[in-house]
């Protein structure tokens, strides 16, 4: 018989502002604003920011970058019950990433209605072929995630 799962949400506000910090140094490098954090015991052990055009690398998403880190600092390239935090809802790329290195839980700040896979284009982490289950919460600091991004593209758009 399994343990109930018990989720803490009361630092889920703290880990997203700490993605909101990561995005806005993406931004500053003219990299699309977003960010993550992951987390395992309470503790961050993996920073990542959307960075595919300085690294030249299309798969230098937040989530990778920060997944890298992480399997980098506990040396092992699964992730069991950790928790990532990210700005933006993870598109095909990162949700598959997110089922290979085992990540327990993922919450996500704002849909991404034209690549997110969790809720806006399709729901992955529900796909029964999968053999690791994730849990999933979307919204945490939606508002704040969203307006960064809106802000840089908006300021983007006048640029030019």
């Amino acid at each position: 018989m399994r343990k109930p799962l018990i989720i803490d949400r009361s630092q889920d506000q703290h880990f997203m502002r700490e993605a909101l910090v990561l995005a806005a140094q993406g931004a500053a490098l003219s990299e699309v604003p977003v960010g993550a954090v992951l987390v395992q015991d309470g503790l961050i052990i993996g920073r990542g920011y959307n960075c595919p055009i300085s690294q030249r690398d299309p798969s230098a998403h937040a989530e990778m970058v920060a997944v890298r880190d992480a399997a980098l600092a506990v040396q092992n390239y699964r992730l069991p019950g950790s928790t990532l935090y990210v700005t933006l809802e993870p598109c095909s790329m990162c949700a598959g990433l997110i089922v290979h290195s085992r990540i327990q839980r993922v919450v996500y700040g704002t849909t991404e209605p034209k690549a997110g896979v969790v809720v806006s284009r399709g729901q992955f982490f529900e796909q029964g072929f999968l053999n690791h289950h994730v849990l999933v919460e979307g919204g945490v600091l939606a508002e704040e995630c969203g307006t960064v991004l809106s802000e840089f593209f908006r300021l983007r758009r006048q640029k030019g």
